[in-house]
């Protein structure tokens, strides 16, 4: 039997258990930096597989060694997120959040489950592939400064040292049973950006003895999207947008002050310095026209991330091998950010989508949203395929 029908098997016959941990990992979900539980659970299954794990990274994080035949040949890594989001969950499963106001709704307890099924699956062939697969369970991707970078600073990629890593991501735009590749650049920086508009309140009835903060935010906010319609480039995809917007007032009151939050992506370093400074300086402007001023701070968040070409080549070429080409898709670029963007920047790394969509089972929803879930067959490549391309990788 080949290495590749082995890993199938494999997969087959501990899929209860795969299913299982996921069903653990959704209803228990923690928020980032907190995956206490999480970890604990993450070691205990390491153990019970014969894989000694090294806790404590980055706090919460975990990292671990399978090792092959002539271990210190090759090291490439593996990584899975493990937080969840501040979401009330909306599905009604058996395996829905315990943990209210808490929800796995970015698949990050499929990326974990799928990491512990490569552990599961590949700790029992180690005589079939040469080099050592070292496992990276990180806390805190939904949340800046990124679990990731603190893996990072604390060791993650060292002792040994991986010269490829490879990760996964949920897609619930791609159907199940798919999977989907892109070479080079694929995802956004992400920046957050926080501003305060201050004027001076008083009665809505006298607007003319006020500085309304209120008129002078939204000024602020359409002039902004010239940042992209007008600055930016149309070879630099850019993204800037405000989800939040606070002005505790009332029918009859002006605040003094406006909070605002959002959000700037864009995937060139020039580019994305050039708007902070514009973004700053066109908000203090208007600001100041209006009678007011603005408290501009602009939180540097992860970068852009790059899917380094032939390993991505190669890694599309055994997702071929081992899915049959039909389930193998190209991706667009994807103006979201992921921390996995920061393992990026410092060694060659693919970062693929998991197709997790089911029309005709009512599985449809975006990642972010009260009703995600996935199409639980996707598990089976989420662990097989991943660990094929661990061990196609390690004997290329």
């Amino acid at each position: 039997m080949s290495l590749k029908e082995r890993i199938k098997e494999a997969v087959t016959t501990n899929i209860d258990e795969i299913v299982a941990n996921r069903h653990h990992l959704h209803a228990n979900p923690e928020l980032s930096y907190q995956e206490f539980e999480t970890a604990k659970f993450v070691a205990n299954k390491l153990r019970s597989y014969g894989i000694e794990p090294q806790e404590g990274v980055a706090e919460t994080g975990i990292v671990a060694l399978i090792k092959g035949k002539n271990p210190e040949k090759k090291t490439i890594a593996l990584r899975a997120d493990m937080d969840a989001l501040p979401i009330v969950e909306a599905n009604d499963v058996p395996y829905k959040s315990k943990n209210e106001g808490v929800m796995h709704a970015c698949g990050h307890d499929v990326h974990t489950t799928s990491l512990l099924g490569v552990a599961q699956v590949l700790s029992k062939l180690t005589d079939q592939f040469e080099g050592t697969i070292k496992l990276i369970f990180q806390p805190g991707e939904e949340k800046l400064p990124g679990g990731a970078s603190l893996m990072i600073k604390d060791g993650a990629l060292q002792n040994p040292a991986p010269t490829k890593i490879i990760g996964q991501h949920v897609m619930p735009f791609i159907d199940a049973g798919k999977v989907g590749f892109r070479e080079g650049m694929y995802m956004a920086s992400a920046d957050e950006i926080y501003f305060t508009v201050k004027g001076q309140g008083g009665h809505a009835a006298m607007p003319e003895k006020n500085i309304d903060p209120v008129v002078i935010t939204s000024h602020i906010i359409i002039a902004l999207q010239q940042i992209v319609s007008r600055y930016a480039s149309p070879k630099i995809p850019s993204v800037l947008s405000f989800g939040d917007v606070r002005a505790i007032g009332a029918t009859n009151i002006i605040p003094n002050e406006v909070k605002v939050q959002g959000t700037f992506r864009t995937m060139n370093e020039e580019w994305r310095a050039e708007a902070h400074e514009k973004i700053t300086k066109m908000a203090e402007g208007i600001a100041e026209a209006m009678g007011g001023s603005v408290e501009m701070n602009i939180c540097k968040g992860y970068p852009f991330l790059v899917n380094e070409p032939e390993l991505t080549k190669r890694n599309k070429a055994a997702a071929i091998d081992y899915l049959g080409e039909e389930n193998v898709v190209d991706l667009d670029l994807w103006l979201a950010a992921e921390d996995f963007a920061y393992y990026s920047q410092e060694i060659d790394a693919c970062f693929y989508r998991l197709g997790t969509r089911n029309e005709e089972q009512g599985i449809v929803s975006s990642v972010h949203t009260p009703t995600f879930d996935i199409d639980e067959s996707a598990l089976e490549i989420g662990v097989g395929l991943m660990a094929w391309l661990a061990v196609s990788e390690l004997n290329a």
